[in-house]
């Protein structure tokens, strides 16, 4: 980690907030639980606990591994549903492949990001490819959900695949921290995502002991989640470390810091940081399914088990 990455970051595109910026506070820091999801890849779930006032348009973000797969071991998700909403898988290390049930989907490795917009529905499945699964080897990434509102919640299905060399590298005056924009815009530069709810997505490695403060818009709400590493969050210099998010209050500029000192098999301190602009329309969530009420969820369930959202392709044993 990380996958994408360049030797000099000071020939990138230097950003920074102005002076004159509110500097947004940090209200909340929690801890990610871990646990096991699909076939039994370990998970932290990134939001547990977080109401979701503060997540909104997010819904969760689950961070898969870091895990060393011996040979035999890599794992993925058997074939599932979803309505409703849009998942962002963020492929650090390791190879996932993904097919859904219209005959969509693809490959993403090493810094690749795959955006599915669920909408109406279907069926999919993310799994190693069988060379991985031989071999074993490192799996590293993140699965973020993002809410659809309702204006599109029933939209067609769709597939981005976002190459790690299509991400928009952008740096800190002083060369301390490198960003990645994956998604939304930072300071006038575009990420690759295209999205109907709109979000900022960049994954920021911060050398130890540098800070970078970022213009963030003030419609938006403002999430830090630590992949790696420790550091602060805010200009009070709230700790964060691995596995925690700090949750951003009111202003105009995001602040992280990393540590002079970092764990000894993590050099930097490694943050995804979040914001979009909130729905604020009714949640039903349930399973993998979003919607706007539960008579919706229970149609959704019942369009699931009468097959309305596809079906497994034969050639996998349907």
């Amino acid at each position: 980690m990380p996958a994408v990455t360049v030797e000099n970051p000071l020939t990138l595109p230097k950003v920074a907030a102005k002076g004159d910026a509110a500097d947004r506070p940090v209200f909340a820091v929690t801890t990610a639980p871990s646990g096991f999801e699909g076939e039994g890849f370990p998970v932290r779930r990134a939001f547990a606990g977080i109401n979701y006032k503060y997540l909104d348009p997010f819904i969760m973000m689950d961070q898969m591994g870091e895990v060393e797969y011996a040979a035999g071991e890599p794992k993925g998700t058997p074939w599932h549903p979803h309505r409703g909403f849009e998942t962002v898988t963020y492929l650090i290390d390791g190879t996932f492949v993904h097919q859904d049930s219209n005959g969509g989907g693809g490959t993403i490795r090493n810094g690749d990001t795959q955006w599915m917009t669920a909408g109406s529905g279907l069926l999919h499945i993310e799994a190693p490819p069988e060379s991985l699964v031989m071999s074993g080897g490192l799996f590293h990434g993140l699965q973020l959900w993002v809410n659809l509102p309702k204006a599109d919640k029933m939209m067609n299905p769709r597939y981005q695949d976002i190459r790690g060399g299509q991400v928009q590298l952008l740096a800190s005056p002083d060369g301390g921290a490198l960003l990645r924009v994956i998604a939304g815009e930072l300071d006038g530069h575009e990420g690759p995502g295209i999205t109907h709810t709109p979000i900022t997505m960049i994954h920021a490695t911060v050398r130890p002991g540098a800070e970078v403060t970022l213009p963030w818009r003030e419609d938006f709400n403002g999430l830090a989640y630590v992949l790696a590493g420790r550091g602060t969050a805010g200009a009070e210099r709230r700790p964060v470390h691995m596995g925690q998010t700090a949750v951003f209050g009111a202003g105009s500029a995001l602040t992280v810091r990393a540590d002079e000192k970092q764990d000894g098999n993590t050099p930097d301190l490694e943050v995804v940081l979040l914001g979009g602009r909130p729905i604020r329309e009714p949640m039903a969530h349930y399973g993998p399914f979003v919607m706007n009420s539960q008579a919706e969820l229970k149609q959704a369930f019942e369009d699931f088990q009468a097959g309305r959202l596809g079906t497994v392709p034969a050639v996998h044993g349907m």
